[in-house]
């Protein structure tokens, strides 16, 4: 199955849903009804796109619309089309420019943090980049088993210690070993929960200061893993890494299972971090690249 293919079947619910209420209301488009932009901005604020992003996206697509002289919902779908993929970012790549390059991946428990960077292994693994797995999640019960079977799976190399370890003990070893093996990407894990967010945010910047010790030239990734699921609550936990992690992307996974995929919108709006990822599905192959005018066009036409 192809990128598009796959992006498409993965937003199946999206569309199925309140995709069908922006086609509809697209499809109703004369070039004169007064109500069709009122009910399109509607329409976008209910797949989770955001208050703030419906109201420009619905802006530009009225002077675009004034410019083109559309008449029919073929021309408006088109322009649609046009505006929200210019509203995010595409095309954004990992920088792994050094050998070793980190991938720092935080977020909460339960978003499937640890599956993302399995995937991941075995992405860059089938690259042919050799690539070693930090358990830096050393707090949660069965985390380091679970990234073991997955490293098992990719062909990757594994540092762990044992539960309630120090974590940046992990990722000092893990250096000392990618160093050593000739390690092309390091990924590491990290805690989604302790006591309170000031102890994990302490605990990432713990790993960040030995990262930048011990590779302090090495080409970096920081990338927070959502649950799309979750919608607008799951900005409230992004922001909170935004402002203590540096991120450099997101990972948006379980986008098959919601029928809000407008969040992507919404991402791009209140964090102005870019989506380099979306989860489409259980299969490792389901985390793919994220490309805006591919999904925009997949939840649109």
């Amino acid at each position: 199955m192809g990128f598009f293919e796959k992006i498409k079947k993965g937003l199946a619910k999206t569309k199925n849903s309140i995709s069908a209420a922006i086609n509809s209301t697209i499809a109703a488009y004369t070039g004169e009804n007064d109500d069709f932009y009122d009910d399109l901005e509607e329409a976008l604020i209910l797949s989770d796109v955001g208050a703030d992003t419906a109201v420009k996206a619905v802006d530009q697509l009225r002077d675009l619309a004034e410019r083109k002289g559309y008449r029919g919902a073929d021309g408006v779908r088109e322009g649609m089309c046009e505006v929200l993929a210019g509203m995010l970012p595409s095309g954004e790549t990992l920088d792994l420019g050094t050998k070793p390059s980190v991938i720092l991946v935080v977020g909460v428990n339960g978003v499937g943090k640890t599956t993302t960077i399995g995937k991941l292994a075995m992405l860059f693994g089938n690259e042919g980049k050799k690539v070693l797995l930090a358990a830096g999640d050393t707090f949660r019960a069965a985390a380091a088993e679970q990234l073991t079977v997955w490293a098992e799976r990719a062909g990757a190399d594994i540092v762990r210690h044992e539960e309630g370890s120090d974590p940046a003990a992990v990722v000092f070893d893990a250096i000392s070993a990618a160093k050593a093996r000739g390690t092309d990407i390091i990924i590491i894990d990290t805690a989604g929960r302790l006591h309170n967010k000031s102890n994990l945010m302490n605990e990432l910047n713990k790993i960040s200061r030995v990262i930048d010790r011990e590779l302090p030239d090495a080409a970096r990734e920081t990338l927070l893993v959502l649950d799309a699921t979750t919608g607008q609550n799951g900005l409230t936990q992004a922001e909170a890494f935004k402002d203590s992690a540096g991120l450099t992307g997101i990972v948006l996974t379980k986008l098959d299972g919601t029928a809000k995929g407008g969040i992507v919108f919404a991402i791009n709006e209140r964090l102005g971090v870019p989506v380099k990822f979306v989860g489409v599905g259980e299969q490792a192959d389901d985390l793919i690249p994220f490309d805006s005018r591919d999904f925009v066009e997949a939840l649109l036409k």
